[in-house]
């Protein structure tokens, strides 16, 4: 099952009147009323269906040269869990890149994890991967949406259960998340203070993974001139940290 097949099979599942999202389809209007809480809610359904512990959303930052993954939010939301941490960083750039060509899934399983490595390798069309988070063992959902935007569902967790016949449901249903998420637009652009170009430059070094040192350095500002921009930015956005911030600017196209 390719891309558009997936997309396929989460646009026919949302659309069934008993879908576990409601009026949750990829053609319907209620994308426009999905806040980030309840996308949260509804990614911890799909990580209850198949036992998994911790989840994450991310998106995948538009930038070719340092292209990374931006959380949008975790199960720990508000905050920001110490696996999003490492997921986001370096540790992200292989799955990044696999990212933007394929939407076949990836495993990975922490050392004495036996039983779970071998129930994901004997699932069809995914493939095992370096751990995305020391410890841990999970399997990554690409996902594409509208406008070329493309990012990753996480579910992690040393008991997670996936049988084959379930992978494509879960599949399409992390498909139609990300492009509710995605769509998450008119209602927070119409009450979002307005973003200066510094506030905005600043972010979207950010995003393409630059530290405030570095972003000091690059635009000529001081450090603290830096953070403070992105304190603002963060504000306005009505974001609780900066890599929210980020993940709400590149859905609103504020930065690309």
């Amino acid at each position: 099952m390719k891309h558009a097949e997936i997309k396929d099979a989460a646009e026919a599942l949302f659309n069934q009147q008993r879908s576990p999202f409601g009026a949750f389809s990829l053609g319907s209007e209620t994308h426009h009323a999905v806040t980030v809480p309840d996308a949260v809610r509804r990614c911890r359904w799909i990580s209850v269906d198949i036992n998994a512990s911790a989840f994450g959303l991310y998106f995948v930052s538009p930038s070719p040269e340092r292209a990374r993954l931006v959380p949008c939010f975790d199960s720990d939301y508000p905050g920001i869990a110490v696996a999003t941490k490492f997921i986001s960083g370096a540790n992200g750039e292989e799955i990044v890149r696999h990212t933007h060509n394929s939407t076949e899934p990836r495993w990975w399983t922490d050392d004495g994890m036996a039983a779970m490595a071998e129930m994901f390798g004997n699932l069809a069309w995914t493939a095992q991967m370096a751990p995305l988070a020391p410890g841990t063992s999970g399997i990554a959902f690409p996902v594409h949406a509208d406008r070329g935007q493309c990012g990753l569902v996480v579910f992690l967790g040393s008991e997670i259960t996936l049988p084959q016949d379930a992978l494509y449901e879960i599949h399409a249903r992390c498909f139609s998340l990300f492009a509710a998420v995605a769509r998450i637009r008119p209602g927070d652009a119409g009450r979002m203070r307005a973003i200066s170009k510094r506030e905005l430059e600043c972010l979207k070094l950010t995003a393409n993974g630059n530290t405030s040192e570095e972003i000091a350095r690059l635009l000529k500002l001081s450090v603290h001139t830096a953070n403070q921009y992105l304190t603002q930015s963060t504000q306005k956005l009505n974001a609780t940290n900066r890599n929210q911030a980020v993940a709400k600017a590149l859905r609103l196209g504020l930065i690309e």
